[in-house]
């Protein structure tokens, strides 16, 4: 199935769902042993370990001091209010490696973009994959707005120098790996990059696990069957 014309935002968001249910039923048999693919909606924090626990020591000095139970008024906040944030639900596949989170797949709705704070905030996100070594492929199918591109924010955070990617795109980043021409400095980033037209099919992509392995995405296939499911009229 040709990508839609995402112009009309209608259907947008059982497509989201579905499109990742599809992209972990293709990428979970794929992966090589000892990796794990989950639909998350927050990053994982994770403490590396060979034996599944914190590798961390505690040594104690002299006998604990029984605890001793606090006052219930210790317990009650100082003041209750409400922020003018709300909790970000957008979710996002996630590969992990023995509990370390290694890779992800992130799809950009339009309420990503539809703020400067939105645009700022999910640039970080997803700019923060990379500068903590996991690798990331994000599709962005909406050409709204005009003049504004997730690809362009992180070549421009990171320095990469890659030519104007206007959405709709599919980009896949692997960080890490030898360093181009022997220069120690930096961070080796290799880049797939693919532009996306309403009424073509979408491309393969490699999502990267590590230098060598990676998992090709038929984002074609995937994007069909949950589109399917969905009325787009």
């Amino acid at each position: 199935m040709p990508l839609h014309d995402w112009r009309d935002e209608r259907g947008w968001d059982g497509v989201h769902l579905l499109w990742l249910a599809q992209l972990l039923d293709w990428v979970q048999p794929r992966l090589p042993a000892g990796f794990r693919a989950y639909v998350g909606s927050v990053p994982a924090l994770t403490l590396e370990a060979s034996n599944g626990k914190p590798d961390v020591t505690v040594r104690g000095w002299r006998e604990p001091t029984p605890a001793v139970p606090s006052p219930t008024a210790a317990l009650a906040p100082d003041r209750e209010t409400v922020a003018t944030f709300t909790l970000d639900t957008q979710r996002a596949l996630h590969v992990d490696w023995h509990g370390q989170l290694v890779a992800a797949i992130e799809l950009v709705s339009p309420r990503n973009k539809d703020r400067q704070n939105a645009k700022a905030r999910y640039a970080g996100r997803y700019i923060g994959y990379l500068r903590q070594g996991v690798h990331l492929m994000l599709v962005d199918v909406f050409a709204q707005p005009a003049g504004f591109s997730f690809a362009d924010a992180v070549s421009d955070d990171l320095g990469l120098g890659e030519p104007p990617t206007p959405s709709p795109f599919a980009v896949s980043y692997r960080v890490g790996g030898p360093v181009p021409n022997g220069d120690a400095m930096g961070t080796p980033v290799a880049v797939w990059q693919r532009l996306l037209s309403p009424g073509q099919p979408l491309p393969e992509l490699p999502l990267p696990l590590d230098g060598d392995q990676s998992v090709v995405i038929d984002l074609e296939t995937t994007y069909q069957q949950a589109a399917n499911r969905v009325y787009l009229g």
